[in-house]
């Protein structure tokens, strides 16, 4: 008998829109896998492409990034700098022989929990089917890429 393998996923979230989305849906009883731990930033403009790094390197499977819908920023336009630098981090871990699909954007505003969850629920899904990813154990990127730290150990623990 086998087991399936279960991944771990870091969520990093907008404070504002998608944090609240899904609040909403652990409110409403709406199902989701709980592979996915959630890490609340004000903005998803506020995400650093090291903190993802630093998410796989710690032992992530995957990285889900949320925020509000273009033009609804609370910030104004930080979503857009968001989605910039979510282009740029999926190039990047290319080069770092990483799939591309373990990180993925998702806009959900505070009223979407059941469009979140089905979007967590499908991710969790793709990751799975992609396997784990073992990044540890197989390279360790530059220090310059993790040199900051989020409490991404204390989520992986």
């Amino acid at each position: 008998m086998t087991e399936q393998f279960e991944p771990v996923i870091i969520g990093f979230t907008c404070n504002w829109c998608s944090y609240r989305a899904a609040d909403m849906a652990g409110t409403a009883r709406i199902k989701y896998p709980p592979n996915v731990r959630l890490i609340r930033l004000m903005c998803s403009g506020r995400l650093d492409p090291t903190f993802v790094l630093k998410a796989l390197s710690g032992g992530a499977d995957g990285v889900l990034i949320t925020g509000c819908h273009p033009g609804e920023c609370h910030y104004l336009e930080q979503n857009y700098k968001a989605l910039r630098r979510y282009r740029l981090l999926r190039r990047m871990v290319i080069q770092m022989g990483i799939e591309p699909e373990r990180i993925k954007l998702v806009w959900a505003s505070a009223a979407e929990g059941v469009q979140l969850a089905r979007e967590i629920s499908e991710f969790v899904a793709e990751i799975q089917a992609l396997g784990p990813l073992g990044w540890p154990t197989q390279i360790r990127p530059p220090a310059a890429f993790v040199k900051q730290s989020v409490a991404v150990e204390e989520v992986l623990a």
